[in-house]
């Protein structure tokens, strides 16, 4: 397995959709071992394909506690079929917007239709965390940032802050 270097904001590759996938082989199940391998040693709950530069519907998550056994888990093309109209807000971050964390309001329960790293169709419905967490990865593969679900002007000042620093490490 190997560590992959991660996008960061203000990367325009964050802001693309993500390409269906077409079948499951070993090179994708090696991807997602890569986007697992990476998440960990960021260390991250959730990773999208795209935020390593790979404009693929998948994504990878482990909501598990440290005091747990690691519970990864892959999902390939996942589709938001459900959700509750209850909402439920957590405080979130993102692997590709380091150090920056805000509270964020989304259904609390949602069903989710996806392709297994066995190649099968599955569902789930998941609430909580996985919820939360499997919604920004979704978000992710459509072009969509957690930042977007915030006040316009808390956003402005991420955005910009995160620029600054890219041309800070470009000179």
């Amino acid at each position: 397995m190997t560590i992959k270097p991660l996008i960061i904001l203000p990367d325009p590759l964050l802001r693309q959709v993500s390409a269906p996938i077409e079948t499951v082989n070993a090179e994708l199940l090696k991807l997602a071992d890569d986007m697992l391998e990476t998440m960990y040693d960021a260390p991250g709950i959730g990773l999208a394909a795209i935020q390593i530069g790979v404009p693929k519907q998948m994504l990878v998550i482990d909501v598990s506690r440290e005091d747990e056994e690691k519970n990864p888990q892959v999902f390939i093309n996942p589709q938001i079929v459900k959700s509750s109209d209850e909402l439920s807000v957590y405080e979130e971050g993102c692997l590709s917007i380091p150090d920056y964390y805000a509270e964020v309001e989304r259904p609390a329960t949602i069903g989710v239709k996806y392709v297994g790293r066995d190649g099968k169709e599955h569902m789930l419905e998941a609430d909580g965390l996985l919820a939360t967490c499997l919604q920004h990865e979704i978000d992710h593969l459509n072009g969509v940032l957690f930042i977007d679900h915030i006040s316009r002007l808390k956003r402005d000042m991420v955005i910009k802050r995160f620029t600054k620093l890219a041309k800070g490490k470009a000179v």
